[in-house]
């Protein structure tokens, strides 16, 4: 007897099926066949592409099925129903649709198995276009069709296949293919797989805007509570509710940038943005549903008690920065919601939530100590610890400030600009020498209770943010910090969860120490077949923090790559760590272009401006001072710059479209 017919079994991931039917207001043909495309997320469009009844909640509505298959309810992954194939050949369940208008999707489905052979397909107008042969495995796992191109009057088939056990396969979901594809090389096959992979799971992620789902949905609630209509959005938290996080969002924000989700980016950061009343004493909510704009429920109880943690809504600002830099948009400085918020989080959220301890001329901003529902100074919520001052809180803070100075230069305030320079300057001073003044290692002060004690060793978050966040001044303290973590991290006070894992490749580039930084991708990616820490998650993998992270970490981590599309410039410094003689990235997109990126270990890159009309200058670090440096072969003047600690020599040459230009020192 098949697993498919036994009575019922404990089901794993509890969510209701979520699958997008509907392109964004006012999203173009364009964007939904993986174009670049405006920001704008009004409006409505008919879909190109709806699936009928994702989830089998429906029956049999919209699908064919074959003998030996049919819907049961003993083994859900989301809702009360999914679909099952018996063991053998020729079995199969399908829907065939037809496109009303050109786009590229992803297609993916939650899939568990008995045995091997079976299969999960696309085929288009009767040729296949995609398929997956299905390994054995009882648990579900998340498998996607990549980029399917379809014209209008396209018939698209999808279809689950048997195979040698049975097949149950649950809660499809229809992705826009990203409008960046971009793709890496390298002279490490390593890089290239964990590229490939995190860039196909990732998109996996991303929801069609328009979507009519349940609200609400988490492992106590698996129906939700009612329905609305999703925005531009992607998953940022547990794959088993029905909305993201601010803390996973923040992080997932580079990697979304990678594959030019700048829509997504904007609409989710402007929807925390505008959570964040006064009646909430300015925090954003914790988590929010993919409608954009209603709180998820699990997490909000009243504007007096929901999930905040402090150093959230400095994130937000900080990211809200880096998505201005990716994409170039100017509602970034302009949206008078996403500015208002800036401002609140930067100044009346500090004062608000500074008293608990004495900071003499600076402002820290605090949390309660009571718990995640009062308010949490620190994103580490296994410490226990009655926490007021985090090294993760006021590290952030210290990011927002910078954020904050960098988004009033680029909106024409030098006045305001000025203010949180200072501002900048004078926390990192004071974190220096008084916070967290001569202590390293284990000595170091990582936060104080709200009784006023300091705290050293081990704070997991409220550790590796300090260096992260380049709060902790450059110098034999920091390295020897950076030492500390890695050896924390590495022994018996490694992170139980994954995601948690995913900042250290973050926190070791940051500090140019490349070599542990590409350890800690290898770890993350080398976890990501197994099993989650909270089962109803399923694999490490298909946690989305993770494929989005290894993105931002190979372009802004291994390639060096800090853009900036508003000023058309581009910096890059190679990181390559040992082993890996030269790395490439094509289809690297920054605003309106379109690159191809190159370095040869750290003496050689090489940048080619491959599409768009602007011209670009070029700012090619080298770690080091060096003799001589010349583009395309010709000898420039050596010219060195000290940024945090480190000297770069460097050059800035014009970068016009369809133009290459190498850089090299010697």
């Amino acid at each position: 007897m098949t697993r498919s017919r036994t009575t019922l079994l404990a089901a794993l991931a509890l969510l209701t099926p979520l699958t997008p039917l509907a392109l964004a207001e006012g999203a173009s043909p364009a964007r939904a066949a993986g174009h670049p495309a405006g920001a704008a997320v009004g409006g409505v469009v008919p879909a190109a592409l709806a699936v009928v009844d994702p989830g089998f909640e429906q029956g049999a509505t919209g699908w064919q099925f074959t003998a030996g298959t049919g819907v049961a309810t003993n083994y859900p992954h989301g809702g009360s129903r999914l679909v099952y194939l018996d063991a053998g050949a020729g079995k199969k369940v399908s829907q065939t649709l037809t496109a009303t208008g050109s786009g590229s999707y992803d297609i993916s489905a939650w899939i568990a198995t008995g045995g091997a052979n079976g299969r999960f397909t696309a085929r288009v107008n009767g040729a296949e276009r995609a398929a997956q042969v299905l390994p054995a495995g009882s648990a579900y796992r998340r498998r996607t069709l990549s980029r399917i191109a379809l014209a209008a009057g396209d018939r698209l088939e999808i279809a689950f296949e048997s195979g040698d056990g049975w097949v149950n396969a649950d809660d499809l979901m229809l992705s826009p293919a990203s409008p960046a594809d971009p793709r890496v090389s390298s002279s490490d096959p390593k890089i290239v797989e964990m590229f490939d992979w995190s860039k196909r799971k990732a998109n996996s992620w991303v929801h069609l805007p328009g979507t009519e789902g349940p609200l609400n949905v988490d492992e106590n609630n698996r129906s939700g509570s009612g329905a609305g209509t999703y925005g531009p959005s992607y998953w940022a938290g547990y794959a088993n509710r029905s909305g993201y996080y601010s803390r996973d969002m923040a992080h997932q924000l580079a990697g979304a940038g990678v594959l030019g989700l700048n829509a997504e980016n904007k609409a989710m950061l402007r929807a925390f943005a505008g959570s964040a009343t006064a009646a909430q004493k300015f925090y954003p909510v914790w988590a929010l549903n993919f409608d954009d704009r209603s709180p998820l429920a699990i997490d909000y109880r009243s504007p007096s008690l929901f999930v905040r943690e402090v150093p959230a809504t400095f994130e937000l600002v900080q990211k809200a920065e880096e998505a201005y830099r990716w994409s170039g948009d100017r509602g970034y400085v302009t949206d008078p919601v996403l500015w208002n918020f800036y401002r609140h989080a930067t100044q009346e959220f500090v004062d608000l939530h500074d008293g608990l301890k004495d900071n003499g001329a600076v402002k820290v901003a605090e949390g309660t100590g009571q718990g995640i529902f009062q308010g949490t100074a620190s994103y580490n919520e296994q410490g226990g610890e009655p926490l007021a001052e985090a090294g993760d809180g006021i590290g952030a803070q210290y990011r927002a400030y910078t954020a904050m100075a960098s988004l009033a230069r680029a909106k024409g305030d030098a006045a305001l600009a000025a203010t949180y320079d200072t501002r900048a300057r004078d926390l990192k001073t004071y974190f220096n020498t008084v916070w967290s003044g001569a202590g390293s290692g284990a000595d170091m002060v990582r936060g104080w209770t709200t009784d006023g004690r300091p705290l050293t060793g081990w704070g997991k978050e409220n550790s590796w943010f300090m260096p992260m966040k380049q709060i902790v001044d450059p110098g034999p303290r920091r390295e020897a910090y950076l030492d500390y973590i890695d050896q924390q991290a590495s022994g018996e006070g490694r992170p139980d969860n994954i995601e948690a894992l995913t900042y250290l490749p973050d926190t070791f580039f940051t500090n140019n120490r490349q070599d542990t930084a590409w350890k800690w991708m290898k770890y993350v990616y080398d976890q990501k077949d197994i099993q989650h820490v909270n089962a109803a998650q399923g694999t490490n993998g298909d946690y989305p923090e993770v494929s989005f992270t290894l993105l931002g970490q190979t372009v802004e981590g291994l390639l060096g790559v800090t853009p900036d599309a508003p000023a058309r410039r581009l910096t890059t410094q190679s990181r390559l760590p040992s082993g890996m003689d030269w790395l490439k990235i094509d289809d690297m997109r920054v605003g309106r272009t379109g690159f191809s990126l190159r370095h040869d270990g750290n003496r050689t890159s090489v940048l080619s401006n491959t599409s768009g009309t602007d011209c670009w200058t070029w700012e090619a670090r080298f770690p080091g001072t060096w003799s001589s440096i010349k583009v395309n072969g010709v000898p420039t003047p050596v010219r060195t710059k000290v940024v945090d600690g480190v000297t770069y020599t460097y050059a800035t040459p014009s970068v016009a479209p369809g133009r290459t230009v190498a850089v090299e020192v010697s």
